[in-house]
């Protein structure tokens, strides 16, 4: 399972990445978010993750100082490079210093997607070659945990009682210490990740104008519309039935 950072000054941004792409079935997790290159490099310290999702243009430290500094410190994550700008010269930095991708602000979903099937593809292709090297996430029994809530999460969140409670007695471990190493190794905390994960997939399903916003705030797990609403603007910037009308 690849771990991703996206890197970008503007909070709609992220947003719209971390919620625009069905990680999961992508083998990813987002672990983390930065504003700027000085936090994506603790980011990355924190987190060691395997793909920076980066902009170019950022205040205090940019993309390509970033990858510069990250390069310089034995980081050999995968890169794809987003911006606004066209200039060629951005790109050929960005490709000297190992980008997998570069791809011009405003992209579609679509286009990030395939760069990131790409990076999986050559991982998959690394891992072949060199099986011990196994992607980090895999190993020890923290990051089993982790794993195993991810995968608990894609298959109960439709469940409304779903909860930490049951998630960790599922796996036979200790609400506290599931919470901790899932915060340590995701950035999220297990209801934030949970969350995230039903709106998504809120979002694919009110795509399909078959389906009313009370049924689908029913098919991700809440019991309450209201509440579905608000949690699905705050982080989709819109509501539900907003969203669904652009879908039209």
């Amino acid at each position: 399972m690849l771990k991703v950072l996206i890197v970008d000054d503007e909070d709609l941004v992220r947003r719209g990445i971390v919620l625009g792409v069905d990680w999961a079935a992508r083998g990813c997790v987002v672990v983390g978010e930065a504003a700027n290159g000085e936090e994506g490099i603790a980011a990355v310290e924190r987190y060691s993750p395997n793909l920076i999702i980066t902009d170019v243009r950022m205040p205090r430290m940019d993309g390509i100082e970033m990858m510069k500094q990250l390069r310089q410190k034995g980081c050999k994550a995968h890169v794809i490079i987003l911006t606004a700008y066209s200039d060629f010269s951005y790109a050929r930095s960005a490709l000297q210093l190992g980008a997998d991708d570069y791809l011009l602000k405003p992209f579609r979903d679509q286009e990030l997607i395939a760069a990131i099937d790409k990076v999986r593809q050559k991982e998959r292709e690394l891992t072949a070659l060199t099986p011990q090297d196994t992607l980090p996430l895999v190993k020890g029994d923290k990051s089993k945990y982790v794993l195993q809530a991810l995968e608990y999460i894609a298959g109960h969140y439709s469940d409304q009682d779903i909860s930490i409670t049951m998630i960790a007695s599922h796996l036979g471990v200790s609400e506290g210490h599931l919470s901790h190493v899932f915060k340590k190794e995701t950035s999220y905390t297990i209801i934030s990740y949970l969350t995230q994960y039903r709106v998504h997939t809120a979002m694919k399903l009110l795509q399909d104008c078959r389906y009313k916003v009370y049924e689908v705030a029913e098919m991700v797990g809440y019991r309450d519309v209201a509440y579905f609403g608000s949690t699905f603007k705050k982080l989709a910037g819109m509501s539900p039935s907003e969203y669904q009308d652009r879908c039209r």
